[in-house]
């Protein structure tokens, strides 16, 4: 029985030690299984992190280019936005500057624009406005540069515009030797003192620019008005009065050619007490202008410069040009002198122009339409 049991325990120990074996072996199996699992995914862990770390970097490098290149570009952008609206700018500057009559606007749509609120005067201008509108038929009108040549290019503008020729006593003489007339056969050496507007400028040069400026007045007014076709005309006058330099030389032909009337009517009344036009009578008969000289001194040098014409002198100008020029006052509105006109005393056949001013200082063109 003895040896019985201990082959049995013998057995059991054997079989015990047979399963432990194995299961060490398994147990072994098992971490090395754990050891190589872990192994690979540390590994593919490490490559991924390598991996990223070099996609990282690529993106990260991509990034800063790509922001470097947007801010390049926005930044180029903003430059050549700028660079348009200043070269926009810049056209629009010089073509208003230049362009001294500007293209017709709405005559309604200009008074709310220019008369806002609920003060008197913008009331009384409104007003003034809707009158000419409702009752004399004008819708449009053409702003003209505030300067001190104002009147006088408004004047010449539509002179220009409608092809109206010489005056009949520009027809029977050469304007062009007025200035040598005035300065050798009259002997008026005062002459050096002219001065050109806002170009101050005196000496024995004088006679040379007032000869250049008869001859561009000259030149200028034969070659539009022989045009026939109203819209070339047009364009002409558009050209002509956006050349600053030659303007002025028009507007110091007309200066002159004044001066020389004037002159001419002071010989008649000292030399022959020849009867003359009312216009002169009441010219000299200011203290401001008792002779030629004193006329141009005070009155002449100054247009263009710091003043503009007063009312007698759009008398003198407007029978010097043949022309009736009439005038809507708007801050006359509702009296006798809301609607004048330069001069009083017209031939049937003087063609007819039009002036509107709200101060009597700067004017504008009015436009009909029925």
């Amino acid at each position: 029985m003895q040896r019985r049991h201990d082959r049995k325990a013998s057995k059991n120990k054997d079989q015990f030690t047979e399963q432990d074996k194995r299961s060490r072996i398994n147990h072994s199996k098992r971490s090395v299984g754990k050891h190589e699992v872990w192994s690979w995914t540390t590994a593919t862990k490490q490559s991924l992190c390598l991996m990223w770390q070099k996609v990282k970097a690529q993106l990260m490098l991509s990034m800063s280019f790509l922001v470097a290149v947007f801010c390049y570009c926005r930044g180029l952008y903003s430059f050549l936005a700028q660079l348009v609206k200043w070269w926009s700018n810049y056209l629009k500057r010089k073509l208003i500057r230049n362009l001294s009559v500007l293209t017709e606007v709405d005559l309604l749509g200009y008074s709310a624009r220019e008369w806002k609120g609920e003060t008197k005067q913008a009331k009384h201008m409104r007003e003034a406005y809707e009158e000419l509108f409702w009752n004399c038929h004008i819708k449009y009108l053409r702003q003209v540069r505030r300067d001190n040549y104002c009147v006088l290019r408004a004047v010449l503008f539509q002179i220009f515009s409608q092809g109206i020729p010489f005056p009949s006593w520009m027809k029977e003489r050469d304007i062009l030797k007025l200035p040598e007339k005035l300065l050798y056969s009259q002997g008026c050496n005062w002459i050096q003192q002219y001065s050109f507007g806002p170009e101050r400028y005196t000496g024995p040069n004088a006679f040379g620019k007032l000869r250049k400026c008869m001859e561009t007045l000259k030149t200028n007014w034969a070659e539009i008005s022989a045009t026939k076709d109203h819209e070339e005309r047009g364009n002409m006058c558009n050209t002509l009065f956006s050349d600053e330099s030659k303007e002025h030389k028009l507007y110091e032909a007309i200066k002159f050619i004044m001066l020389y009337e004037v002159v001419e009517a002071y010989e008649q009344i000292k030399n022959r007490g020849e009867a003359i036009h009312n216009l002169f009578s009441l010219l000299l008969a200011r203290d401001s202008s008792s002779d030629p000289l004193s006329f141009m001194m005070n009155h002449l040098n100054s247009i263009g410069d710091s003043i503009c014409l007063d009312q007698v002198e759009l008398l003198l100008l407007g029978y010097l040009l043949e022309v009736k020029i009439r005038i809507y006052r708007l801050h006359r509105f509702n009296t006798e002198e809301f609607q004048v006109n330069c001069p009083d005393e017209y031939q049937r056949d003087w063609n007819e122009i039009s002036l509107l001013t709200e101060d009597d200082h700067y004017y504008h063109i009015p436009l009909f339409r029925t």
